[in-house]
């Protein structure tokens, strides 16, 4: 078949065989370069729909914090400017109200970091001083204290350890003990009893003050 249309072209056009053949791959090529841009417009619109949808989903959970979205004063055409409150001034929410996504409004936090910070203060049951947030992975001191600038610190603490039916499994899930602190806080529990307070750890002689300071606003007796 190919033959037949190399011999077409020769009697047609006075093609030789090997203009023919050079023919076939210019051709095809020629049309990928002329439908490429066509193919590159549709790719780009569907990647910007799908930004705009993400904006979208950023922004409604925003105003659904209380924040408001302001239109840029100047002539450049920015759809969002920044964020505010009703009043004046950017408007602060307590951070154990934040999420996810309100926390990228913070520079310098994008969705992987905001996400470890969130799982991280969820694990811990909630902050009661500022610096434990310096204590996620990845989290530069400089970013985190610009969290501040954006988010009232509350100190709220949502969840707390029972520390007198807690499981070693269940202890050992809290960011600040181990599984073989655990099982030695366990342990001692069953030969002498329940805890009464934080104190009564300290007579477990591995625990230094310290830790069971740390640890002691999480329990409950």
């Amino acid at each position: 078949m190919l033959s037949r249309f190399f011999y077409h072209l020769k009697r047609e056009f006075g093609f030789s065989r090997k203009e023919s053949k050079g023919f076939v791959v210019v051709v095809p090529l020629l049309a990928i370069l002329a439908f490429s841009p066509i193919a590159f417009e549709k790719v780009r619109n569907s990647n910007a729909t799908e930004s705009d949808e993400n904006l979208d989903y950023v922004i409604d959970s925003l105003e659904k914090a209380g924040f408001t979205v302001v239109e840029s004063p100047f002539p450049i055409q920015v759809p969002v400017d920044t964020l505010v409150s009703p009043g004046s001034g950017l408007k602060k929410i307590p951070f154990s109200q934040a999420d996810s996504v309100t926390l990228q409004i913070v520079p310098g936090i994008g969705p992987s970091l905001a996400g470890r910070i969130i799982k991280y203060e969820h694990a811990l049951g909630g902050f009661y001083t500022k610096s434990q947030i310096k204590d996620v992975f990845g989290l530069k001191p400089e970013v985190a204290d610009r969290i501040w600038e954006y988010f009232d610190f509350d100190g709220e603490i949502r969840n707390r350890v029972p520390i007198n039916t807690v499981t070693i499994e269940e202890l050992a899930k809290h960011p600040y003990v181990s599984y073989g602190q655990a099982k030695v806080l366990i342990a001692y529990r069953n030969q002498h009893g329940n805890f009464s307070a934080a104190e009564d750890l300290l007579e477990i002689k591995i625990f230094e003050e310290d830790w069971v300071e740390k640890l002691k606003p999480y329990l409950t007796f």
